[in-house]
């Protein structure tokens, strides 16, 4: 898949990628990119959910009264769960929620998602983005060239760069990531993905290498 690198102001720099067919041509499989995006949105949960049971709320231990002879029904002590400020009965415990993918599973998931974003022509390359300071406005006005003011955009780079990240983090709509942490949720949750022109060529050379 042959994809134009632009310029910051939006237009061709008569430079093109070649984006790898393995990577970006498959037919994408929904069911692992299902479990990825479940793995990945299970694992953001923090799970800390706790009631108390009747062994935790507060209340004498003793019986309310005798067992039989009294003729009202049995009861133990105060902190039953049917009485107010008794204990809960199978209430929620602190757990975590995340489970294991197989890497190769998360890898298919992953691959699927970007020749989706392939087959919607929703992938951009820029030339690299190198900012002095961090400048939301100016980092905006290159989105604003690119057409893609307005829209859910995950801007991919291949090394940190703190006056970039400065630069997009306020934006409500875009997402900045490393290459190395790019995620299937990331990738499903955006309508565009943009690749720095450095970004996009790791691919071309780990495809060279393979």
């Amino acid at each position: 898949m042959q994809v134009d690198v632009l310029n910051k102001s939006g237009k061709a720099t008569g430079r093109s990628i070649e984006l790898p067919e393995e990577i970006f041509g498959i037919e994408p499989n929904d069911h692992v990119i299902y479990l990825a995006v479940k793995q990945y949105q299970a694992a953001q949960r923090q799970g800390t959910h706790k009631v108390k049971t009747r062994a935790e709320v507060k209340g004498a231990s003793r019986k309310l009264h005798r067992q039989k002879g009294t003729g009202g029904s049995r009861k133990g002590n105060i902190r039953n769960p049917l009485y107010k400020g008794g204990g809960t009965v199978f209430g929620p415990k602190p757990h975590g929620y995340d489970f294991k993918l197989n890497r190769k599973v998360k890898d298919l998931a992953k691959m699927s998602a970007l020749s989706y974003k392939a087959k919607e022509n929703a992938i951009v390359i820029v030339e690299d983005l190198n900012m002095d300071t961090p400048k939301t406005k100016e980092f905006v006005s290159v989105l604003s060239n690119l057409n893609l003011a307005g829209k859910k955009a995950l801007v991919v780079i291949p090394d940190y760069n703190d006056n970039l990240y400065l630069s997009l983090r306020n934006l409500p709509k875009v997402v900045g990531t490393l290459l190395a942490d790019v995620n299937t949720y990331d990738l499903v949750n955006s309508d565009v993905l943009v690749l720095t022109e450095s970004a996009a060529k790791v691919f071309s050379e780990e495809e060279a290498a393979a």
